[in-house]
């Protein structure tokens, strides 16, 4: 008797449209792709993502939200928001930095899926900025930063520090001074939210 198959879940489909979209690129992957490197119907695919759209947004949005738990985490955690500020931007970009350098194939087509849903990229930003929000309001409360709009804070602080987690950028992040910018540039900020 044949070994039972591993039942088709949207993480199994995800795993091999993000293989597929590696090998052929956005504008050659195809949902026959995906279920060919499955071993399924395209109509198995499409049970799971009703449309290609819908399944190159699930990619996008599983991308984005990689390093969301640690963040959250950082977000959420007690002790000083400096502190707290500096290890959050510094995840966010060492994260963006391993995406860019480990797997240069698919961060391009990241890229292109990213142009193709903005409203995914929306809401990633919308997290982003809530996490940082989150901190700011932490530093206002304890009286290490001063008074602002915690939100608008952390929309300054997001625009201020896209140079270091937009991927537009990602050709500079291997500059040999890179790290001195991102403390440079985070001395800055942070001297601006003190009290």
């Amino acid at each position: 008797m044949p070994p039972p198959e591993t039942p088709l879940t949207p993480d199994r489909v995800l795993e091999a449209t993000e293989d597929v979209l590696r090998r052929y690129g956005p504008a050659k992957a195809t949902v026959v792709d995906v279920a060919r490197a499955l071993g399924v119907s395209h109509g198995s695919v499409y049970r799971h993502f009703r449309t290609k759209t819908a399944l190159r947004e699930a990619v996008t949005e599983r991308w984005l939200d990689q390093a969301h738990d640690e963040l959250f985490r950082i977000a959420r955690a007690k002790g000083p928001a400096a502190d707290r500020l500096r290890e959050w931007l510094s995840t966010l970009f060492a994260a963006k930095r391993a995406k860019a350098g480990d797997d240069p194939e698919l961060f391009a087509t990241y890229l292109s899926l990213a142009a193709e849903n903005s409203g995914t990229v929306a809401r990633h930003i919308e997290t982003m900025i809530g996490h940082l929000t989150r901190i700011v309001e932490g530093g206002i409360a304890s009286g290490e930063f001063r008074r602002s709009n915690a939100r608008d804070t952390a929309r300054a602080l997001w625009a201020a520090t896209a140079h270091f987690h937009d991927p537009v950028y990602a050709h500079e992040w291997s500059a040999p001074d890179v790290e001195l910018a991102f403390a440079d540039l985070f001395a800055l900020l942070l001297n601006g939210l003190r009290a």
